[in-house]
């Protein structure tokens, strides 16, 4: 199997089938943000995911079979550009189709000290990720968590009170398709579409999934997910929310 086939066969269909079965308004909210969403965070994935990927390749932390892929910009296959992108819209999608289901919109509320609670923990993973680079065989755990939670992290400081008040859609947003591209990542490493070096991970797996990989889907669906929600729901200042509808009218 190609890596474009395995796009063919497992991305592009769900995000079709997500496509189909939107409802109106967009994500329950509609305007511009509904409509600007899922290109925005693709394009932000897109940009800060390039160089941190071209790095592991460089570094062998993954590679992939060269007659698997059309081609590579840098050291990453063009497939695996793409994924950044389809990634994005199928995590972004589903949690769209989740929040236009929503009986009723709750109160924007959280816990006291659940913001402080939440720096000090993405804090000491973002942490210890940076400790991890030190050792071969949690390097790739390391670049992941190191990469990754700080934005989580800001996430967190940003809207703890729109992601509490709406934790279980947050929850289905994000397992769900963890738990899709967790079988489907399986079955690529399992038909050589890409393998991942021994050499820089614990060797601890997920019925035969590496858990640096399915911590990597675990993370980046939580990126996407916050990144969704928060765009929608949180607060932006009347003017430039008017001002921004108008310019995309």
């Amino acid at each position: 199997m190609s890596y474009f086939a395995f796009h063919a066969l497992f991305i592009v269909p769900p995000i079709l089938l997500l496509l189909w079965s939107q409802k109106q308004p967009l994500a329950g909210v509609g305007g511009w943000r509904a409509w600007a969403a899922i290109p925005l965070i693709s394009l932000v994935a897109f940009i800060y995911t390039t160089p941190w990927d071209n790095y592991l390749v460089w570094r062998g932390i993954w590679d992939y079979g060269s007659d698997r892929v059309v081609g590579t910009i840098g050291y990453v296959p063009i497939e695996e550009y793409l994924f950044f992108i389809l990634q994005c819209i199928l995590t972004g999608l589903w949690t769209y189709w989740l929040l236009a289901r929503q009986a009723e919109r709750p109160e924007i509320s959280a816990p006291f000290g659940l913001r402080l609670v939440l720096l000090i923990l993405g804090a000491a993973v973002s942490a210890a990720g940076f400790f991890m680079l030190q050792e071969p065989s949690t390097l790739y755990l390391g670049l992941i968590l190191a990469w990754a939670m700080p934005i989580v992290t800001m996430q967190w400081g940003l809207g703890a009170g729109i992601l509490w008040s709406l934790k279980g859609i947050w929850a289905i947003a994000t397992f769900i398709p963890t738990l899709y591209l967790w079988i489907a990542d399986r079955i690529a490493i399992g038909n050589g579409i890409w393998h991942i070096a021994e050499s820089y991970t614990t060797g601890l797996n997920l019925f035969g999934l590496p858990f640096e990989e399915a911590t990597f889907f675990l993370v980046t669906n939580v990126l996407i997910t916050q990144g969704v929600l928060l765009f929608l729901l949180i607060k932006v200042p009347k003017s430039i929310s008017k001002l921004i509808s108008t310019s995309v009218e």
